[in-house]
Protein backbone atom coordinates (compact mmCIF):
# COMPACT_ATOMS: atom_id res chain seq x y z
CA UNK A 1 0.00 0.00 0.00
CA UNK A 2 1.45 3.18 -1.05
CA UNK A 3 2.33 5.72 1.32
CA UNK A 4 0.62 9.16 1.06
CA UNK A 5 3.92 12.02 1.09
CA UNK A 6 3.94 14.15 4.12
CA UNK A 7 3.73 17.80 3.63
CA UNK A 8 4.60 20.61 6.31
CA UNK A 9 1.19 22.27 4.23
CA UNK A 10 -1.07 23.37 6.77
CA UNK A 11 -2.29 27.09 6.19
CA UNK A 12 -4.69 27.67 3.25
CA UNK A 13 -5.84 31.35 4.00
CA UNK A 14 -5.52 34.14 6.58
CA UNK A 15 -7.95 36.53 6.31
CA UNK A 16 -8.23 40.13 8.00
CA UNK A 17 -12.09 41.25 7.06
CA UNK A 18 -13.75 44.63 9.04
CA UNK A 19 -16.25 43.35 11.23
CA UNK A 20 -19.20 45.42 10.29
CA UNK A 21 -19.32 44.09 6.61
CA UNK A 22 -16.93 41.49 5.83
CA UNK A 23 -14.70 44.20 3.60
CA UNK A 24 -11.61 42.79 2.90
CA UNK A 25 -8.63 44.44 4.70
CA UNK A 26 -6.07 42.09 3.94
CA UNK A 27 -5.98 38.33 2.64
CA UNK A 28 -3.47 35.69 1.52
CA UNK A 29 -4.56 32.58 -0.05
CA UNK A 30 -1.51 29.40 -0.23
CA UNK A 31 -1.44 26.81 -2.61
CA UNK A 32 0.79 23.44 -1.29
CA UNK A 33 4.42 24.48 -2.99
CA UNK A 34 6.50 22.54 -5.40
CA UNK A 35 3.59 20.68 -6.58
CA UNK A 36 3.31 18.59 -9.96
CA UNK A 37 0.45 17.36 -12.12
CA UNK A 38 0.81 14.29 -14.46
CA UNK A 39 -1.21 12.36 -16.57
CA UNK A 40 -0.94 8.90 -18.11
CA UNK A 41 -0.66 10.74 -21.41
CA UNK A 42 1.54 13.11 -20.88
CA UNK A 43 4.50 12.09 -18.83
CA UNK A 44 6.05 15.51 -18.40
CA UNK A 45 4.45 17.59 -15.55
CA UNK A 46 1.51 19.54 -16.49
CA UNK A 47 0.52 23.17 -15.82
CA UNK A 48 -2.98 23.43 -14.48
CA UNK A 49 -5.39 26.22 -15.78
CA UNK A 50 -4.68 28.87 -12.60
CA UNK A 51 -8.59 30.34 -13.41
CA UNK A 52 -9.92 26.98 -12.46
CA UNK A 53 -10.73 25.47 -8.87
CA UNK A 54 -9.00 22.54 -7.77
CA UNK A 55 -8.16 20.36 -4.47
CA UNK A 56 -4.70 22.27 -4.01
CA UNK A 57 -6.07 25.45 -5.04
CA UNK A 58 -9.95 26.08 -4.30
CA UNK A 59 -10.09 29.64 -4.75
CA UNK A 60 -7.91 30.57 -8.03
CA UNK A 61 -9.39 33.79 -8.65
CA UNK A 62 -10.46 36.95 -7.41
CA UNK A 63 -13.88 36.43 -7.65
CA UNK A 64 -13.78 33.21 -5.97
CA UNK A 65 -11.88 34.64 -3.17
CA UNK A 66 -14.51 37.06 -2.60
CA UNK A 67 -17.01 35.15 -2.75
CA UNK A 68 -15.79 32.61 -0.14
CA UNK A 69 -14.70 35.55 2.14
CA UNK A 70 -18.69 37.19 2.16
CA UNK A 71 -19.95 34.08 2.59
CA UNK A 72 -17.53 33.44 5.60
CA UNK A 73 -18.50 36.77 7.12
CA UNK A 74 -21.99 35.67 6.78
CA UNK A 75 -21.47 32.50 8.68
CA UNK A 76 -19.51 34.17 11.50
CA UNK A 77 -21.73 37.42 11.47
CA UNK A 78 -24.15 37.50 14.26
CA UNK A 79 -25.69 39.97 16.75
CA UNK A 80 -23.64 39.18 19.52
CA UNK A 81 -20.51 37.32 18.05
CA UNK A 82 -17.89 35.17 19.97
CA UNK A 83 -14.72 36.84 20.71
CA UNK A 84 -13.50 33.91 19.28
CA UNK A 85 -14.46 30.57 17.98
CA UNK A 86 -14.14 27.89 15.11
CA UNK A 87 -16.45 26.67 12.76
CA UNK A 88 -16.37 24.16 9.43
CA UNK A 89 -17.12 26.51 6.38
CA UNK A 90 -17.13 24.94 2.74
CA UNK A 91 -14.98 22.19 3.80
CA UNK A 92 -12.73 23.63 5.38
CA UNK A 93 -11.71 24.36 9.04
CA UNK A 94 -11.59 28.05 10.10
CA UNK A 95 -11.01 29.69 13.22
CA UNK A 96 -11.32 33.46 13.99
CA UNK A 97 -11.11 36.21 16.48
CA UNK A 98 -12.41 39.59 16.71
CA UNK A 99 -9.86 42.51 17.50
CA UNK A 100 -11.73 45.75 17.55
CA UNK A 101 -13.04 46.28 14.44
CA UNK A 102 -11.50 43.52 12.39
CA UNK A 103 -11.81 40.06 12.76
CA UNK A 104 -8.90 37.55 11.70
CA UNK A 105 -9.90 34.08 10.27
CA UNK A 106 -7.08 31.00 9.86
CA UNK A 107 -8.33 28.62 7.28
CA UNK A 108 -6.89 24.99 7.06
CA UNK A 109 -8.39 22.20 5.56
CA UNK A 110 -10.89 19.62 7.25
CA UNK A 111 -7.54 16.99 8.97
CA UNK A 112 -5.66 20.06 10.38
CA UNK A 113 -5.65 20.29 13.63
CA UNK A 114 -7.52 23.04 15.11
CA UNK A 115 -5.42 24.12 18.39
CA UNK A 116 -2.29 24.51 15.65
CA UNK A 117 -4.73 26.65 13.31
CA UNK A 118 -5.54 28.72 16.61
CA UNK A 119 -2.29 28.87 17.79
CA UNK A 120 -1.45 30.73 14.07
CA UNK A 121 -4.01 33.18 15.03
CA UNK A 122 -3.22 34.28 18.38
CA UNK A 123 0.23 34.40 17.13
CA UNK A 124 -0.68 36.70 14.62
CA UNK A 125 -3.04 38.43 16.97
CA UNK A 126 -0.13 38.96 19.48
CA UNK A 127 2.37 39.94 16.82
CA UNK A 128 0.26 42.44 15.96
CA UNK A 129 -0.54 44.30 19.08
CA UNK A 130 3.15 44.40 19.65
CA UNK A 131 4.02 46.04 16.10
CA UNK A 132 0.98 48.29 16.22
CA UNK A 133 1.19 48.77 19.95
CA UNK A 134 -2.75 47.49 20.67
CA UNK A 135 -4.34 49.73 18.46
CA UNK A 136 -5.18 46.52 15.94
CA UNK A 137 -8.14 48.14 14.69
CA UNK A 138 -8.81 48.90 10.53
CA UNK A 139 -7.59 52.45 10.20
CA UNK A 140 -4.45 51.29 11.94
CA UNK A 141 -3.85 48.18 9.91
CA UNK A 142 -4.28 49.90 6.27
CA UNK A 143 -1.80 52.50 7.34
CA UNK A 144 0.88 50.21 8.09
CA UNK A 145 0.12 47.76 5.70
CA UNK A 146 3.63 46.89 4.76
CA UNK A 147 4.39 45.62 8.73
CA UNK A 148 1.38 43.09 8.09
CA UNK A 149 2.68 41.71 5.18
CA UNK A 150 5.94 41.15 6.71
CA UNK A 151 4.32 39.88 10.15
CA UNK A 152 2.85 37.39 7.60
CA UNK A 153 5.81 36.34 5.80
CA UNK A 154 7.05 35.46 8.77
CA UNK A 155 4.66 33.77 10.18
CA UNK A 156 3.99 31.48 7.10
CA UNK A 157 5.53 30.63 4.07
CA UNK A 158 3.54 28.87 1.06
CA UNK A 159 1.35 27.80 3.54
CA UNK A 160 3.67 26.36 5.88
CA UNK A 161 3.56 27.39 9.59
CA UNK A 162 7.31 28.99 10.56
CA UNK A 163 7.13 30.71 14.04
CA UNK A 164 4.17 31.50 16.11
CA UNK A 165 6.06 32.75 18.59
CA UNK A 166 4.53 36.82 18.28
CA UNK A 167 8.16 38.65 20.16
CA UNK A 168 10.45 36.75 17.57
CA UNK A 169 8.07 37.67 14.79
CA UNK A 170 7.89 41.30 16.18
CA UNK A 171 10.95 41.73 16.35
CA UNK A 172 12.13 40.56 13.03
CA UNK A 173 9.72 42.53 11.51
CA UNK A 174 10.83 45.80 13.25
CA UNK A 175 13.58 47.70 11.78
CA UNK A 176 16.83 46.50 13.20
CA UNK A 177 18.16 49.62 15.80
CA UNK A 178 21.46 51.38 15.31
CA UNK A 179 24.06 50.86 17.79
CA UNK A 180 27.20 52.74 19.29
CA UNK A 181 30.04 50.40 18.98
CA UNK A 182 33.23 51.54 21.15
CA UNK A 183 35.92 49.92 19.32
CA UNK A 184 37.47 51.13 16.12
CA UNK A 185 35.23 54.70 17.03
CA UNK A 186 32.16 53.11 14.98
CA UNK A 187 29.26 55.16 15.86
CA UNK A 188 25.41 54.80 14.63
CA UNK A 189 25.80 50.90 12.93
CA UNK A 190 23.32 50.69 10.85
CA UNK A 191 22.41 46.94 10.76
CA UNK A 192 19.80 47.52 8.05
CA UNK A 193 19.99 45.55 4.49
CA UNK A 194 21.38 48.95 2.76
CA UNK A 195 24.19 49.23 5.88
CA UNK A 196 25.25 46.24 4.95
CA UNK A 197 25.51 46.92 1.81
CA UNK A 198 27.83 49.90 2.16
CA UNK A 199 29.99 48.35 4.82
CA UNK A 200 30.59 45.72 2.54
CA UNK A 201 31.31 48.47 0.02
CA UNK A 202 33.69 49.82 2.78
CA UNK A 203 35.57 46.89 3.18
CA UNK A 204 36.50 46.11 -0.24
CA UNK A 205 37.58 49.68 -0.78
CA UNK A 206 40.07 49.55 2.34
CA UNK A 207 41.27 45.29 1.72
CA UNK A 208 42.04 46.87 -2.20
CA UNK A 209 43.90 50.03 -0.92
CA UNK A 210 45.93 48.18 2.05
CA UNK A 211 46.68 45.56 -0.86
CA UNK A 212 47.79 48.76 -3.80
CA UNK A 213 50.28 49.50 -0.31
CA UNK A 214 51.32 45.71 0.47
CA UNK A 215 52.33 46.11 -3.56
Amino acid sequence: MPIAPVSLFSIQAILILQTSDGQRILSKYYTPPHLTHTSSTHPTPALPNPTIPTATNPYPTLALQKQFEKGLHSKTAKPNPPAADIILYDNKVVVFKAEGDVTMYVVGNTEENEMMLWHVCLALRDALNILLKNATDRRTLLENYDLISLCLDELIDDGIVLETDPVAIASRVSRAPTHEVGVGGIKNLDLSEQGLLNAWEFGKNQLRERLRQGL
